[in-house]
């Protein structure tokens, strides 16, 4: 079993056994009669086949080599497989991965690729890389039958040589084209996660300046970290990331974020940081590498000697010595460069600053052209105390025209009142002392009749105690006789 079947049948549930029977067979014959039923399993294959691309499993055997390549279709150096995830094949290949011991091929297949591409999501490689219109329109998503575009001329001729060679549509399934389609939701998620890694983790403008050699080298695993797109996926993500979603300014070569809302060219000064933050790049993985190498020659050195092999010892030493020379140039060179690349991070940032102190006196300029300068604004200030003066002015003549009182009988019914609280105070306070007193008298007397009581029942007491002391001491002889 291929690995692409293998992640299928293990992560997605429309995948179920029992349901195998009826996505393997022809369910074309089920578009008319049974829509519901054509749709579930059009949309089951499709997102299959989408999330499979994303993993990185559209092939089993990675990228097969294209005309040109150079490269190891099937590994990077980093050492993870570097497949198509956003462009998928369709030919012999695909369905030999798909290929169910019980179940056979996917019959319905090309079905599936017919109408994912009449949804547009899935575009033939070829007319998305020779369109100028942006896939953010609603060209791709809706074909308007009256434009004669060229995709729908070749629409056109696909089905009137299905009517030919297997009969009107809905008879049986399509044969499958040889074609490689864009996986447009791939795309989009990959250009999405590009954009955000890049402006998050951006602290400079130069951060957002790559060329093409790095920016691959950033954003290899941006889908999955176990996997790289290929070549050919970032071809079609750079074009969609430049002409469709205006995110990025690419020349071939040189790639730069746009801020937001902002339009942003390729200078010149542009592809020169471009070419040293490579450079930098590069002679970092060489140092890398050397000090490795240096590190496998001393332990070999070490191992010769243990074994008494000296001439051995002595050419890993030799080695060794030729090895650092190089390290130490490659050091040299690099601090040169980062020494540079730091003197024009810094004159990009003074850069940056001066404009935005240009734009603010552009703003200081404007709003003391609003206030008109400071002789304006002393005129204002004199016209307002002047109209402030005006109300004061006002008052004091409304003040003057108001009815006259004598300030002595004012005084007197002041006193008056004064003399009238200062005798209601008293008498509310002589008042409360008397209520104090009487107060006071009753708890007295309350007191004494407690004393009084208490004392009258000591009395009792102690003549009770006496009476008894009497009894207690009386003899025989003085009790009388019973009778007989």
């Amino acid at each position: 079993m291929s690995e692409l079947l293998n992640y299928i049948l293990n992560n997605e549930d429309a995948f179920r056994r029992n349901r195998l029977p009826s996505l393997y067979s022809d369910f074309t014959l089920q578009k008319r009669t049974n829509p519901d039923g054509y749709a579930v399993n059009i949309a089951a294959w499709e997102q299959a086949l989408t999330k499979a691309a994303k993993r990185g499993y559209t092939f089993s055997r990675g990228v097969r080599p294209r005309s040109g390549s150079i490269e190891n279709p099937k590994e990077s150096k980093a050492g993870r497989k570097k497949t198509d995830h956003l462009i998928i094949r369709t030919d012999e290949s695909l369905l030999r991965d798909l290929e169910l011991a019980e179940w056979g091929r996917p019959v319905a297949l090309g079905a599936v690729f017919d109408e994912a591409m009449r949804k547009r999501s899935m575009i033939p490689l070829a007319l998305y890389k020779a369109s100028e219109t942006s896939l953010q329109k609603a060209q791709w998503r809706l074909i308007d039958p009256a434009a004669l575009s060229p995709w729908n001329v070749v629409s056109w001729g696909v089905r009137q040589l299905k009517g030919i060679v297997i009969g009107p549509d809905g008879e049986s399934a399509p044969n499958l084209q040889v074609q490689e389609l864009v996986l447009v939701e791939n795309l989009q998620e990959a250009a999405e996660l590009i954009v955000k890694k890049a402006t998050t983790n951006s602290i400079s403008q130069l951060d957002q300046i790559y060329s093409k050699q790095s920016f691959i080298e950033e954003f290899a695993s941006v889908l999955h970290d176990a996997t790289e797109l290929s070549d050919s996926d970032f071809d079609v993500l750079l074009l969609y990331l430049s002409r469709d979603s205006n995110a990025i300014a690419y020349d071939g070569k040189t790639i730069k974020f746009k801020p937001k809302d902002k339009t942003a060219e390729i200078t010149p000064e542009d592809k020169s940081i471009a070419s040293i933050k490579t450079l930098i790049s590069t002679l970092s993985k060489q140092v890398k590498s050397l000090e490795d190498k240096i590190a496998d020659l001393t332990a070999s050195a070490k191992t010769a000697l243990s074994n008494k092999n000296r001439i051995s010892a002595l050419s890993a030493v030799k080695s060794r010595k030729m090895v650092e020379h190089n390290l130490q140039q490659r050091l040299n060179t690099l601090a040169q460069l980062e020494e540079v690349y730091s003197k024009i991070e810094q004159a990009a940032g003074q850069v940056e600053i001066v404009q935005v102190m240009e734009a603010s006196t552009g703003v200081l300029r404007s709003l003391h052209a609003q206030i008109g300068g400071a002789e304006r604004v002393e005129d204002v200030m004199d016209e307002l105390r002047e109209e402030m003066s005006k109300v004061d002015e006002v008052g004091s003549i409304i003040n003057e025209a108001g009815p006259v009182f004598d300030e002595s009988e004012i005084d007197e019914e002041l006193a008056a009142m004064e003399k009238s609280d200062h005798e209601e105070k008293e008498k509310k306070e002589a008042e409360a002392t008397q209520r104090n007193l009487a107060e006071l008298d009753s708890i007295k007397q309350a007191s004494d009749e407690t004393a009084g009581q208490t004392q009258r029942a000591k009395d009792v007491d102690s003549q009770l105690a006496h009476s008894i002391d009497k009894l207690s001491n009386m003899t025989m002889e003085e009790r009388p006789l019973p009778a007989n």
